[in-house]
């Protein structure tokens, strides 16, 4: 879900050109879980091979992540790892909400049904995890597998200078003082839209020192704010607190605890502060770029999920050809 605070954050469009030769670091589940929910048919179904292996993530992975690559862009991947103990609920939930979709699925006449429900039952299984870590390991890309929440990992490799930008749709990142967000950056770069009319879609920057400058606040307000809005840690926040009302009331507030009380806040806030402020990092970790495997993309694409062998070798000529004009000095051993 992530925290929203997309109408109080002011963010730039970014050009892939000014990205080029930088280092990224994406929230890796976020990604997948973008390609499962929206690389799919036009009736909700998942793309699958001939066994009815899901394959959608793979498609994602091949087509948009090797267009980074081609464009310059040192792209990494941290996984998600063991999620805190208050997130477990919140789990649940999700869980109970995917079964109904699931059920109201079967029921499902249209195909914009078919697409809404099936969207809304999308899960990230061990299988998808396990097969995009060996996809991104054969692209000869690096990942971090986190302790625990992604965002809080990629957030502390930003800071130490090991990435330039850590990339996620969610702004949590925000609450783990990532120095600069990307967002957009997995996604299809044209987006039809229900009136037909196709768009375009531009990554987007988003820097922590802008946000904290522009709604004058400093990062434990930032935090604060949020909790209120709701994060992954309390999703319903406090009813009735919109992005600007948060903002309002963090500013008008010192006394946090008398906030939440006078708000009638049915959650322990100082709890959910604690874990944002008490995420577990991996602080051993190489970021190491090495060059393409390419008999064992086709395995993994063509022979194992019916990929195009076609398509897969004009991806990777595209890709050598990028190697071959810049060398070493900006993709090191892609």
């Amino acid at each position: 879900m992530g925290v929203k605070l997309s109408g109080i954050v002011e963010k730039k469009e970014i050009s892939f050109d000014e990205l080029s030769g930088k280092k990224v670091a994406i929230d890796t589940s976020n990604m997948l879980f973008q390609f499962i929910s929206s690389i799919r048919q036009r009736d909700g179904t998942p793309l699958m091979d001939s066994n009815g292996n899901v394959t959608s993530h793979l498609v994602g992975i091949f087509s948009r992540i090797t267009n980074l690559m081609a464009r310059k862009i040192k792209v990494s991947f941290v996984f998600d790892g063991k999620p805190p103990e208050i997130k477990f609920a919140v789990k649940e939930e999700r869980e109970r909400t995917k079964r109904m979709a699931e059920e109201r699925l079967k029921d499902a006449e249209s195909d914009d049904e078919m697409l809404l429900y099936s969207k809304q039952a999308s899960r990230l299984t061990p299988d998808i995890i396990k097969e995009a870590k060996e996809l991104i390991d054969a692209l000869g890309l690096p990942y971090v597998q986190a302790p625990s929440e992604a965002e809080a990992q990629a957030s502390y490799m930003c800071k130490k200078g090991d990435v330039d930008y850590v990339v996620s749709s969610d702004y949590d990142c925000l609450l783990y003082k990532a120095p600069r967000l990307l967002t957009n950056l997995t996604l299809s770069q044209k987006r039809r839209m229900p009136s037909g009319e196709v768009v375009k879609i531009a990554p987007y920057l988003i820097e922590y020192s802008d946000v904290l400058w522009n709604l004058g606040i400093n990062h434990e307000q930032l935090v604060i704010l949020s909790i209120l809005i709701g994060t992954d840690y309390n999703p319903r926040g406090v009813a009735g607190i919109g992005p600007k009302k948060a903002l309002k009331l963090v500013k008008e507030y010192n006394d946090y605890g008398k906030m939440f009380s006078d708000l009638k806040a049915d959650f322990d806030w100082r709890e959910v502060y604690s874990t944002f402020g008490n995420m577990p990092v991996e602080k051993k970790y190489e970021l190491k770029w090495r060059h393409i495997d390419t008999g064992r993309i086709k395995k993994i694409l063509v022979e194992d999920h019916d990929f195009s062998l076609e398509r897969v070798e004009n991806t990777l000529s595209k890709i050598s050809r990028v190697k071959k004009d810049i060398g070493q000095r900006i993709l090191g051993d892609y």
